[in-house]
């Protein structure tokens, strides 16, 4: 399963709907409140055992899959 892949389950399950995504998918179209957001990174870290840390500032799906393999390129 590829990052993607992995970032729509996650997506969809903290959505609680099947959610189709896309690299240019905006976190704005997807309709998150922070304490989704909060949840989502919790969760996207357990995953790829990973730190995101606390201030990420992300428009797209696309800037988490690059944030995603940087952290697990330098773990």
């Amino acid at each position: 399963m590829n990052i993607l892949e992995k970032l729509q389950e996650i997506l969809s399950e903290c959505k609680g709907e099947d959610l189709t995504i896309t690299p240019e998918t905006t976190f704005d179209e997807l309709e998150f409140d922070s304490l989704d957001k909060v949840d989502i990174v919790m969760q996207i870290e357990e995953a790829f055992d990973i730190s995101l840390g606390d201030n990420m500032q992300l428009s797209t799906v696309g800037e988490l899959i690059a944030k995603i393999e940087e952290a697990v390129a330098n773990k």
